[in-house]
């Protein structure tokens, strides 16, 4: 008697045999790229942190980062010290680079402490204190890394997106857009933090007032933009509290 192979027994059994053979390719396949992915993550995070602080490879109106080969010897060069703020609590730590902001955000949404990484580096005399952010654009996640002085004046930048529109609120990775931000100031006169807004038709188009709080928008990409402005807002605040203690010591 010839076996049916075309029953609902056999198509099932037929389902999970291919479940658990196709499963088991992408375990051992995730376990076997898993150093490579960490690696990437660690390459990428560095060069982002590096590029906000104006080490970098820019020539003309294009945005390049530090190669890979050289990153981590760049990184170890220019950051002296890597920290990581838990409420009242400073540490230091030589993996806050690896700090996930997005599961950091969500555990603060459900009540935790949330862990804020903040980079110190030195170059050309000058330090800068990089912080990473987070947010929503119109699709999807943006993010970026933003140098400060120790007046939270703003000394660099860099912004990145998940799936934002080409030509439109992807434009927030190009220099003409990040550039804009060198200079501007977080805080007001009275020290107060405000924050920097990305608005559309602001009259300073070329940004020669960096005291405004404010940089011209991408013409198309307001939703984009807002996500910007709020990403900006929501998590630099949260330095605050750090940088007055500068002022005291």
């Amino acid at each position: 008697m010839s076996k049916r192979t075309d029953s609902n027994i056999y198509t099932i059994f037929f389902a999970i045999v291919m479940v658990l053979v196709v499963g088991s390719l992408l375990a051992f396949m995730a376990s076997s790229l898993k150093p490579n992915i960490d690696e990437n993550k660690r390459i990428e995070k560095q060069q982002n942190i590096l590029y906000a602080m104006g080490v970098n490879e820019n020539e003309g109106n294009s945005a390049t980062f530090i190669s890979t080969d050289k990153v981590g010897d760049e990184f170890a060069k220019y950051i002296k010290k890597q920290l990581v703020i838990e409420g009242d609590k400073v540490t230091e730590d030589d993996q806050a680079y690896l700090i996930d902001v997005k599961k950091e955000k969500a555990k603060a949404k459900d009540g935790g402490v949330r862990r804020l990484p903040l980079f110190v580096g030195e170059k050309d005399g000058k330090t800068f204190y990089v912080a990473p952010i987070r947010g929503k654009g119109l699709w999807d996640a943006i993010w970026g890394y933003v140098a400060m002085d120790a007046n939270m004046v703003v000394q660099g930048a860099y912004f990145d997106h998940k799936g934002e529109t080409p030509g439109l609120g992807a434009n927030i990775k190009q220099r003409f857009f990040m550039d804009d931000f060198t200079g501007e100031h977080l805080l007001d006169t009275s020290g107060n933090f405000q924050g920097i807004r990305v608005a559309k038709g602001n009259n300073d188009a070329i940004n020669t007032d960096k005291k405004d709080h404010e940089v011209d928008a991408i013409a198309g990409a307001t939703i984009t933009g807002d996500g910007v402005s709020a990403m900006i807002k929501s998590d630099l605040r949260l330095y605050v509290p750090y940088f007055k203690t500068l002022k005291t010591n």
